[in-house]
């Protein structure tokens, strides 16, 4: 899912990107507002800012000078996992502090 994720922000060049249930999603929003949750691959542009350091075992990669791409774990991520769902909200309320976690917004022209 990483590999797919990295392809597609390349290609695309995205603000926000995330893969995750629809089962996870909505146990952890009600909103579902695209930009303001976590799943278990994530990408974020650049321009939305830095991620910060994240608790092991997220991994945190470059991709190119686009943005980086944050998995949170290297096994399939499962709703129904206690460990799984207690890592993507610590994990939200890092990003969420960071300001990373806000809703789209158009692109500055440019």
């Amino acid at each position: 899912m990483a590999e797919v994720s990295r392809t597609m922000a390349l290609a695309w060049d995205p603000e926000w990107g995330v893969a995750t249930s629809r089962e996870h999603r909505d146990s952890v929003t009600e909103s579902a507002e695209l930009g303001t949750f976590v799943g278990w691959v994530m990408y974020f542009s650049r321009l939305r800012g830095t991620v910060p350091p994240l608790p092991a075992p997220v991994r945190i990669e470059p991709v190119k000078d686009k943005g980086t791409l944050v998995i949170l774990t290297p096994e399939r991520f499962t709703a129904s996992n206690p460990e799984h769902v207690a890592l993507a909200a610590r994990v939200h309320e890092l990003l969420e502090r960071a300001g990373l976690l806000r809703p789209l917004q158009p692109w500055p022209a440019g």
